[in-house]
């Protein structure tokens, strides 16, 4: 019995996050896995070297990277956000009010922290797409079935349309479409902070629109059917998702991944362009893919949830303060203004700070759950999106 002592209970005026202990394993479970992928990625955007290979080991990790990692991450993450909206939106109606209102002001603030984190740490920012994405696309959320993949259908043709003929007319320049971004060579802080916010203009809608759509609507469709809440009655659709998904991605990145690698010389710049959008292309299978093998390794997982489990879950409970410190230390190791190793290293160093840093984060939200503590963006998001917490009645 509680005594009179006590401080009052604090609440929030929307409804109260779910507990971390009855959360679904395997969404969680695929969050915190699919941020090692992030890691990779952004820890190889941050290299302006001219040429990433110089050693078998870089080969090696280009091959890996650019088959099963390089344009998987967001679409993984991107089904993962279609999941979560379909969960909160639960939440949201069971609570009453205006659930798609209350959807579309966290998605502002997304879009906020968004660029702010674009703008002071890494222009290739995902959280601000997606709120963009929850501002414009909540609606779809009430959609039926059949709507969801028409849209999902139309915004993956006109992505494939519009990135070959970018890419074609990019590659019949001369020009390398891999190139940096300007911000990373810029050795004034305020400099690359001021390139950076334009290249958040211009990246983020971007990946919205050719990257993020189809797979955020198949995120949707998968909630409405709680397959990852309760993989186990799923697991024969699972089965058929990981095999076929994670296939399609390495058959169609693996072509790219060897020009990358410098393993397939003299292909034509305008063929390799080509080689490029299958490879981005099949992105999107992969995202299912690796979705769907986490939820087979969830149900075995769930059974006894050892410390590595439940601290990779850890982190996808915390998975935006993760993202955020990912990029505060690729900006300390990477950027010319800190250690500066994003021109003198390749792809295999990168790769291996990439995997440190997602082991410390790994760490860190470890400890945050032991501590029973949420991670500090998901708090300041929330706070947010429903204001301050008022003492229970």
């Amino acid at each position: 019995m509680t005594g009179s002592s006590d401080p009052a209970p604090r609440t929030w005026p929307g409804p109260g996050p779910t507990s971390l202990g009855r959360r679904a394993l395997a969404p969680d479970l695929a969050r915190g896995f699919m941020l090692l992928f992030i890691a990779l990625v952004n820890a190889q955007f941050f290299l302006t070297v001219p040429d990433i290979v110089s050693s078998v080991a870089d080969q090696v990790v280009v091959v890996v990277q650019s088959t099963v990692v390089n344009a998987r991450a967001i679409p993984l993450f991107s089904l993962l956000f279609g999941y979560g909206m379909v969960q909160l939106l639960r939440r949201l109606d069971a609570g009453g009010g205006r659930p798609l209102g209350v959807l579309r002001r966290r998605g502002v603030w997304m879009a906020a922290i968004g660029l702010a984190h674009g703008a002071l740490l890494l222009p290739v920012d995902i959280i601000g797409a997606y709120g963009l994405a929850v501002l414009l696309f909540a609606g779809l959320l009430r959609a039926r079935d059949a709507t969801l993949l028409w849209v999902s259908a139309a915004f993956a043709a006109a992505s494939i349309g519009l990135h070959t003929a970018l890419m074609m007319l990019f590659t019949a320049s001369g020009n390398d479409a891999s190139v940096a971004a300007g911000s990373l060579v810029q050795g004034d802080p305020v400099a690359a902070t001021a390139e950076r916010f334009q290249e958040w203009i211009l990246y983020t809608p971007v990946t919205l629109l050719t990257v993020v759509v189809p797979p955020l609507l198949w995120g949707v469709w998968a909630a409405r059917r709680r397959i990852l809440d309760d993989p186990a009655r799923h697991r024969r659709l699972l089965g058929w998702a990981a095999a076929a998904g994670l296939g399609i991605a390495v058959l169609g990145g693996l072509p790219d991944a060897l020009v990358r690698a410098e393993l397939w010389t003299g292909v034509p710049l305008q063929t390799a362009g080509l080689l490029a959008v299958l490879h981005d292309t099949t992105g999107w299978a992969s995202g299912v893919g690796w979705a769907a093998l986490i939820g087979l390794v969830a149900i075995r997982a769930a059974e006894r949830r050892g410390p590595v489990v439940r601290a990779v879950e850890a982190v996808g409970q915390r998975s935006m303060t993760c993202y955020l410190l990912q990029s505060v230390a690729f900006t300390a190791a990477f950027a010319p203004y800190g250690a500066g190793l994003g021109a003198t290293q390749g792809a295999a160093v990168a790769a291996a700070i990439g995997v440190a840093t997602w082991g410390a984060t790994v760490l860190v939200a470890e400890a945050m759950r032991r501590r029973g503590h949420r991670g500090p963006a998901e708090i300041l998001l929330r706070r947010l999106t429903y204001g301050r917490p008022s003492p229970a009645a």
